[in-house]
């Protein structure tokens, strides 16, 4: 088995405004738009921007694949871009439940592999990580939370 470690990083929630764009060939569009979050932790520490969002495909298989672009900017102002895909797994009958109205569970667990950009000095070793991050979703409250990782 190759080693590895998990390194926390930080943790961040964000709160969403929601667009069911709704049936396309792949399932169900829905697009989410950052309004605001906050971010916290050993290495970093500030807030969401309100930029960017999830543009989510929810499968016919209930798998939603997540598509999320957002900014970050730390306590001493450094703007950070972060891309991360991932998944949420409403169930086998999440995709009809979605059509019908239904909301996806409280909690639903969100499994996120972010990468970062940014050219600011202090945080250029952002640039050079594969990270993991382990969230849940409160689509009630328009809520995700996320704890970030360096796979080390």
């Amino acid at each position: 088995m190759i080693e590895y470690r998990l390194e926390h990083l930080f943790s961040f929630n964000a709160f969403l405004d929601m667009d069911v764009i709704g049936p396309v060939a792949e399932g169900v569009r829905i697009n989410f738009r950052v309004k605001s979050g906050e971010i916290s932790g050993p290495t970093l520490r500030g807030k969401l921007r309100p930029t960017g969002g999830d543009w989510l495909t929810l499968r016919t298989d209930g798998v939603a694949e997540l598509d999320v672009r957002v900014t970050f900017e730390s306590e001493d102002g450094a703007l950070i871009y972060a891309r991360y895909t991932g998944v949420a797994d409403l169930g086998e009958d999440g995709h009809p439940k979605f059509l019908a109205g239904e909301s996806p569970p409280s909690g639903l667990p969100l499994r996120v592999v972010p990468r970062f950009q940014t050219s600011h000095p202090a945080y250029t070793w952002l640039n050079r990580l594969q990270c993991l991050g382990i969230g849940e979703a409160f689509l009630e409250r328009g809520e995700v939370r996320y704890d970030v990782y360096a796979v080390r």
